[in-house]
């Protein structure tokens, strides 16, 4: 991609994904997203109900009255996007690539999480780890992430979600709020290691996909190529036998991946090319709110 296309695209998306992030999320990312725990505020002298274990001796000692500390949420998160770059994100039929629909929504929650002084970091992940931005505050960083998800090219196609949560484990030494941004075509199971990792920090899993992987359309013969192995194979789509067992697969595929994150108690969302993200986002948000 060139420069100048990939500055233009780059403000298109800061155009688009910082007007959503402060008119439609800034509330709804506040609740949803809580802080990560309480921290010390000040103190105060002690009232009738207070709980003994708040009070601060020293102070208490100081001025032989009895004195507690009082807390509030601290409400500073750090946001960690894990986002798949596997060769299957490349696809797209209709309006977008799966890669484009990435990150736009990558762009809107990193602007929600600037809007409340939240760090963001990011995780390019295949079947390895491709790149990892530490967490950062500010507008510069963030348009260097989008710069990044767009002009990023991978050393492998595969994918190997276990890695990325893996990392995100070792990684991150406090809690934080992850989603893992994929279409969530996966080999093998990541069941225990998404587990794990939601015991630790707030996982929520957005799936991307293409109309076209649920349903195939009937246009005749066709040469289609697994983005991740380059594996070939002619396919005649006028069989109503083969698209009944292409849908069955995706709602054996869908209904497993429901299964994985209701086990590991991840929240989760799965949003089309052509449909609007915005309202996928903001039902997710609300149920968490």
């Amino acid at each position: 991609m060139k420069t100048t296309e990939l500055l233009s695209k780059v403000r298109k998306i800061e155009i688009k994904t910082r007007s959503l992030s402060q008119n439609i999320f800034a509330g709804q990312y506040h609740s949803a997203f809580k802080g990560r725990g309480m921290a010390f505020s000040e103190v105060r002298e002690y009232q009738y109900g207070d709980d003994v274990r708040d009070i601060d001796w020293n102070v208490t000692a100081r001025f032989n009255h009895p004195y507690v500390k009082v807390f509030e949420e601290e409400r500073e998160l750090t946001v960690m996007l894990l986002v798949d770059v596997s060769g299957s994100l490349d696809f797209g039929t209709t309006k977008q690539t799966k890669k484009d629909l990435v990150a736009e929504i990558a762009a809107t929650i990193a602007f929600s999480a600037i809007q409340n002084n939240d760090k963001i970091g990011v995780v390019f992940f295949s079947d390895r780890i491709e790149k990892y931005i530490p967490p950062k505050k500010g507008k510069k960083h963030i348009l260097y992430i989008i710069r990044e998800m767009l002009e990023f090219k991978p050393e492998s196609r595969r994918t190997d979600l276990n890695k990325a949560v893996e990392f995100l484990t070792k990684v991150m030494k406090r809690r934080c709020t992850a989603f893992v941004l994929s279409d969530f075509y996966i080999r093998s199971s990541f069941q225990n290691e998404l587990t794990i990792a939601n015991r630790k920090h707030d996982v929520i899993a957005v799936q991307v996909y293409d109309q076209r992987a649920k349903e195939m359309p009937d246009v005749g013969l066709m040469k289609i190529v697994d983005a991740e192995t380059g594996h070939e194979m002619l396919i005649d789509t006028g069989s109503r036998k083969l698209r009944a067992a292409h849908n069955a697969y995706w709602t054996r595929q869908q209904e497993m991946l429901r299964d994985v994150f209701s086990k590991s108690n991840v929240d989760n969302v799965s949003i089309a090319t052509d449909e609007d993200f915005v309202k996928k986002l903001m039902i997710l948000f609300a149920k968490r709110g």
